[in-house]
């Protein structure tokens, strides 16, 4: 019994680093949710989930939305500089879809099938512009507003980042 009670301990306490780690990967790549599950053996096994919520950084996208339509009109006097800052940095253009989480871009339902959307198509405001993959959930991403897709920025298959600007809607 003494075995089992000091080996429940040491079990305890590499479980217990083993998900602060967890937590500091969710940190450290802006995700909001990571499930893990360890067999030890037989009817022996360890189910963590660990997930947290980022209200800041959505109303950041919210807030970042609003404004940005008016800062063209604003800056109107001095077009020859706005077009080269969202040339440059297309994460700054007014009509920059931005990626809400880490993953894998498909641009189609599946291999094959037609694209979700390409340059030129006219989108209304929450049709599927493409399908970002995260720990194997396929996420449809809408589009937050209706227009014409002018750019896109990423490649099928490809990986994006958090906040990474996937198209250009205007």
């Amino acid at each position: 019994m003494g075995k089992d009670t000091m080996g429940n301990k040491t079990s305890h306490d590499t479980d217990v680093s083993f998900i602060q780690a967890l937590a500091e990967l969710l940190r450290q790549n802006d995700l909001t949710e990571l499930q893990v599950k360890r067999d030890y053996g037989e009817n022996d096994s360890l189910n963590v989930r660990v997930s947290r919520q980022i209200p800041a950084p959505l109303q950041q996208v919210a807030s970042v939305a609003a404004p940005a339509p008016a800062a063209p009109a604003a800056a109107a006097p001095a077009a020859p500089a706005a077009p080269s800052t969202t040339d440059s940095d297309p994460a700054a253009h007014p009509g920059a879809v931005t990626s809400p989480m880490v993953g894998t871009v498909y641009m189609a339902a599946e291999p094959g099938a037609a694209p979700f959307s390409a340059v030129g198509k006219t989108v209304k405001e929450g049709d599927t512009l493409l399908i970002i993959e995260a720990m194997k959930t396929m996420n449809h991403i809408p589009a937050p507003r209706a227009g014409t897709v002018k750019r896109i920025l990423v490649e099928d298959g490809g990986p994006v980042e958090f906040g990474a600007p996937l198209m250009i809607i205007e």
